[in-house]
């Protein structure tokens, strides 16, 4: 037991002195969100903005297509027509013009047949989608204004329902759409972050593993400990390492959503009444804080202990098969035979866990959470929404029962491979080797 104790202090030290790791662990959350800002930046840079001119012949149109940021309406007179389209090419300062003819006898199926865009040049989906929509809009209401029905009316048909939900099981605390998503980009987060850990650390002890077996020093480090003593230190240790960049990780969302929460909310306070063009720019502002505000509403302490239990199992586990893939084989091309077996059950529980945001309690999500090849991804997908806590009792209990069991075949696996060199391990010769 010491011996794995002092492997352990060695891998986790080696590991969190370099500049490198303590570089990223401050600076990958803040990378993250401007990583984030950034893909929205250029989304926003890619927007396009056009300025079509409407022909309307009809007479319905005018001053009922109503012009966005992205897209700009300028009615025309019938007369230009001809002249408009002439001088398009080459224009640019027009994108294109809509021509709407005349509508006779109220059929509106012969109008249809004989609006044109004409282009400039090439005019996104998004903006010819967004011309359909605003004509089909007019012509609905024109529909509906023939039927007798006045504006007002239509209003208030076309007024939204919002429906309430009272959550008995969270102390009747309403369920709001927002805290759903909160609660669903937070599960996908977590899920994420978990499949991405246990893989990159998990690979990180197969090549260390294997580093040490073609450098043949592990062949005098088995001379002072035992193989699975080994095995076992490294795992631990770059275990406790990813788990002191979560914690760092967590602090550093946790003072963010209060900063969020408090800050701007103080901010919103002090907005004039009619400073309106203030107020809009502060909508980013205003639903950040509703996000941190529902954040914050969230069992934190559960949700923190139970994503670390389950990273923490599932890491060894995984990490247990990569150690033992690092053992068997001689380079790292022939360990692609191998990983396959560790990141498909991972990938299983990633992809299946999507599924559990319309249905967190149904079949597919329990059984994926108890599951022990699946459940350190599944369980902590669960989690935000909330899970019995019996559920969590057997899944970890499974989990930690499947892990031990293999620690034990990894390190019979471990004992024989480590100081094999030349042969091409296969899954035969494995079995053999856990069988011995």
């Amino acid at each position: 037991m010491n011996n794995i104790f002092l492997i352990t202090k060695r891998e986790f030290l080696t590991q969190v002195k370099k500049k490198s790791f303590i570089i990223l662990t401050i600076l990958a959350p803040i990378l993250l969100v401007a990583f984030g800002a950034v893909i929205g930046l250029m989304f926003k840079a890619n927007e396009s903005h056009n300025v079509i001119e409407v022909v309307d012949k009809s007479g319905m149109f005018t001053n009922q297509l109503k012009s966005s940021n992205q897209l700009k309406y300028i009615f025309v007179s019938a007369a230009d027509e001809k002249s408009k389209i002439n001088n398009l090419k080459g224009n640019e300062s027009l994108d294109g013009i809509l021509v709407l003819p005349e509508l006779k006898d109220q059929n509106f199926d012969n109008l249809q047949k004989n609006t044109r865009l004409v282009i400039n040049n090439k005019i996104g989906f998004d903006t010819k989608q967004k011309i359909i929509s605003d004509i089909t809009d007019v012509i609905k209401k024109e529909k509906i204004k023939q039927l007798g029905i006045a504006e007002s009316q239509l209003i208030n048909l076309d007024k939204g329902f919002t429906l309430k939900t009272i959550n008995v099981s969270e102390n009747n605390k309403e369920d709001s759409d927002l805290a759903f998503g909160v609660k669903s980009g937070l599960s996908i987060l977590l899920m994420y972050v978990t499949f991405m850990f246990i893989i990159i650390y998990g690979v990180r002890v197969m090549r260390s593993v294997l580093e040490e077996k073609n450098n043949r020093v592990v062949e005098i480090i088995i001379s002072s400990v035992k193989p699975f003593e080994l095995m076992m230190g490294k795992i631990l240790g770059v275990t406790l390492v990813a788990l002191t960049q979560f914690v760092v990780w967590i602090t550093m969302s946790v003072i963010g959503a209060l900063v969020l929460n408090t800050g701007f909310s103080s901010i919103q306070k002090n907005i004039p009444g009619g400073n309106e063009e203030l107020a809009s720019k502060l909508d980013v502002a205003q639903i950040a804080t509703q996000v941190s505000h529902s954040l914050l509403e969230l069992n934190f302490p559960l949700i923190i202990c139970v994503f670390i239990v389950f990273f923490l199992l599932g890491y060894i586990f995984y990490s247990s098969i990569y150690a033992a893939i690092g053992s068997a084989v001689d380079n790292e091309t022939e360990t692609q035979q191998f990983t396959l077996f560790a990141i498909l059950p991972l990938m299983l529980g990633m992809y299946g866990s999507f599924s559990l945001m319309n249905n967190p309690d149904g079949p597919l999500g329990f059984w994926l959470s108890i599951i022990p090849f699946t459940s350190p991804v599944a369980m902590i997908a669960r989690i935000p929404f909330g899970v019995p806590a019996w559920q969590i009792a057997l899944s970890i209990a499974l989990l930690l029962g499947t892990t031990i069991f293999m620690i034990f075949v990894a390190g019979k696996i471990y004992r024989v491979g480590i100081l094999m060199y030349g042969n091409k391990a296969t899954l035969k010769e494995i079995w053999k080797w856990i069988k011995g």
